[in-house]
């Protein structure tokens, strides 16, 4: 039995692998990448590569063995998704996996906003293909902000149209470890977690928060969808994404990502990393 990352060079994939390392002998861990030398590092580790695309099924075919332990970590590219995944799916069960973990998205088939159709329907999928699964259902990663922080200390003011709505966000590093877990460890299958972190803030405590850590003057601005659309693509943000963006900003003022089940930390075993720890180091760095 190997215990089988998909996406593994990615952003959340290379964490998990960090994690798997220090839980399991190497041999026992597989990158699923597309580029063999970008991942050169993790084959000198003693990692198994295997190279597919989501985009091209054929090459998925041979890539899982039976008994494998397999984490799809959702494609990036907003509108091929369901396609992908259907890929990765299709694969896994000619193989004959143990388990298929998907990450998601926070609220599963409650959540209502645009960027969590594709995760919907992938859940779907893998329900309609029989195969034991576990739904990460993850929430907001705190890193959405501050991998952004440039611009906000450059003009001072976080802008959004959140209104008052509350974000139980948690770092990409605690979702790595929920997703480690779930691999690693017996009584997943089937389960579904709602995975945030363990306190919701708001747009102006983030604010606050960043000008703690820089002291700086940041304040939150408040504008309509329609501004804020145009504001993120005078950035240089493609419309389509831009829409997406706004649309989340909608779904926070409703309420969908202030969840906070208390998942993610019994999963994880410790409390999430709070705002402020990620912020000082986001600032740190910058």
């Amino acid at each position: 039995m190997s215990i089988v990352v998909t996406g593994a060079t990615g952003a959340l994939g290379r964490l998990v692998i960090e994690q798997l390392l220090d839980a399991v002998p190497a041999d026992q861990v597989v990158a699923v990448v597309r580029d063999k030398e970008k991942a050169a590092p993790l084959a000198a580790r003693g990692v198994e590569l295997r190279v597919a695309d989501y985009d091209r099924p054929e090459t998925l075919a041979g890539t899982f063995r039976s008994g494998d332990r397999v984490l799809l970590i959702s494609g990036s590219e907003v509108g091929k998704r369901v396609a992908q995944h259907t890929a990765v799916i299709d694969a896994a069960k000619e193989a004959g996996v143990a388990q298929l973990a998907y990450t998601g998205i926070l609220g599963g088939p409650d959540a209502d906003f645009l960027l969590a159709e594709e995760h919907k329907a992938t859940e779907q999928l893998i329900l309609d293909s029989g195969l034991p699964h576990t739904f990460l259902r993850n929430g907001w990663y705190t890193e959405n902000y501050t991998a952004n922080l440039g611009p906000v200390l450059e003009h001072g003011a976080v802008i959004g149209n959140a209104g008052d709505g509350r974000i139980a966000s948690a770092t990409r590093a605690d979702y790595a470890a929920a997703a480690v877990a779930v691999l690693t460890g017996e009584g997943h299958l089937g389960a579904a977690y709602e995975l945030s972190g363990d306190t919701a803030w708001s747009l102006d405590e983030y604010a606050a928060t960043v000008a703690g850590a820089t002291g700086k003057e940041i304040t939150y601005n408040r504008v309509p969808a329609a501004v804020h659309q145009e504001v993120l693509v005078g950035a240089g943000l493609p419309e389509s994404f831009a829409a997406i963006l706004v649309d989340v900003d909608e779904a926070v003022a409703r309420g969908l990502l202030a969840g906070t089940s208390g998942d993610l930390a019994r999963l994880i075993g410790r409390p999430t990393t709070p705002l402020a720890e990620t912020v000082a180091s986001a600032v740190a760095a910058a």
